[in-house]
């Protein structure tokens, strides 16, 4: 045989034996077949073998395995951010002249979909949060998806969920529900009804703030073969390279969401007591709107929470005080090791709904004390 066909048929191998806590990294485009008679191209590896590796490699089944049992989920499909997660819900439940509720408290991202789906033919039409059961009034008979996300993401109001999907699946109407907050565990999706329960793996799995994933995770045989095909036509694979660090950060997760929550609810609870704050929005405060709803439905609180200053407030003087703080990086998305912050001067929504400028704080790992003497050397800068 020339070497340069050994090169790549050589016979040499590793010895075996070897075993290790992580799971490996499988990498592979192609899989090779026993004999041409197995060769197949199906997605659902689960049950008809490897095909692709666009389908999945061991590496990311492994994590996808992992998610859907932490959910309680029939099954797990891996995409290649939250957002991508969020636009495979739309296009495995919508159609042409279908209409979808959204809330308007929703990720921004998920919102700004809605001139795409309109030139498809989908109308998205944005509730108030706060509906709970009376979302049936606004149901129609084309409506084919209705969103939730509890809490929202800059505001924090906890919705009532299993009131919702009760009156959605009254109506034949699926609910999906972006549980990025609750990382999948704080709220159980589909203890309170959800069909399909999303993920960005980015943010409290991933937990490192270095690699873009999400999640789709279904609850029953039908929408395993929906949102599986649509996926697989679509090419929405992910990384198993990405998955291990994913895999990695499953293994502190819980360690980490005690210590966001523990830290992040001291914070709140601070700010709450100085000088220009009109509101705290923290689901875990008597005053957060659903907080009542959070204490039945979850079992903790996590790093999120935002701040309202007095009308007095300009956006100009947040961006002074952020501008001036040691330890908070400005940077979107959360959940990972380091404490974030961001303003929405964009938002007059939030003004106008709200009555002051919002400022979100994601709490990190930092010490909290520190955290804290970081935003008091900072608060003069508000002028308040």
């Amino acid at each position: 045989m020339d070497w340069k066909t050994r090169l790549l048929h050589s016979a040499t191998a590793a010895p075996g034996g070897f075993r290790s806590l992580a799971t490996p990294v499988w990498r592979g485009s192609t899989v090779v077949f026993e004999s041409l008679a197995d060769a197949h191209e199906h997605w659902q590896a689960e049950t008809a073998g490897y095909a692709y590796g666009l389908f999945g490699t061991p590496t990311v089944l492994e994590l996808a395995a992992r998610i859907a049992e932490l959910e309680g989920a029939r099954h797990t499909f891996l995409t290649p951010s939250g957002m991508a997660a969020i636009a495979l819900v739309y296009l495995s439940c919508c159609k042409a002249g279908d209409h979808v509720l959204l809330p308007w408290t929703a990720y921004g991202p998920n919102h700004a979909l809605k001139g795409h789906l309109g030139r498809l033919g989908i109308e998205v039409e944005t509730y108030d949060p706060m509906l709970g059961g009376k979302i049936s009034e606004r149901i129609r008979g084309n409506t084919s998806l209705i969103w939730a996300e509890s809490p929202g993401s800059i505001t924090m109001e906890i919705q009532d969920v299993p009131a919702i999907v009760a009156a959605a699946h009254a109506q034949g109407v699926p609910v999906a529900l972006d549980n990025t907050y609750a990382a999948g565990v704080l709220f159980d999706a589909f203890a309170a009804g959800v069909d399909i329960s999303i993920q960005a793996l980015t943010k409290y799995a991933g937990g490192h703030s270095d690699v873009l994933m999400g999640s789709v995770s279904v609850r029953d045989e039908t929408w395993l073969q929906r949102v599986g095909s649509t996926r697989h036509m679509f090419g929405m694979g992910v990384s198993p390279d990405d998955a291990s660090l994913v895999l990695r950060g499953l293994q502190t997760l819980a360690l980490r969401l005690e210590r966001f929550g523990q830290s992040a609810l001291k914070l709140a609870q601070w700010v709450k007591r100085q000088p220009g704050v009109r509101h705290v929005l923290h689901p875990a405060l008597a005053d957060c709107r659903g907080h009542d709803i959070w204490k039945r439905d979850f079992r903790g609180s996590a790093s999120l929470f935002s701040v309202v200053f007095v009308p007095s407030v300009s956006a100009g003087q947040v961006r002074e005080f952020a501008d001036a703080l040691q330890w908070f990086a400005a940077g979107y998305s959360w959940g990972g090791t380091r404490s974030l912050l961001m303003t929405y001067p964009g938002r007059r929504d939030l003004v106008e709904r709200y009555g002051g400028q919002v400022l979100r704080l994601n709490i990190g790992l930092e010490d909290s004390d520190d955290l804290i003497a970081d935003l008091a050397g900072a608060w003069p800068r508000l002028g308040v």
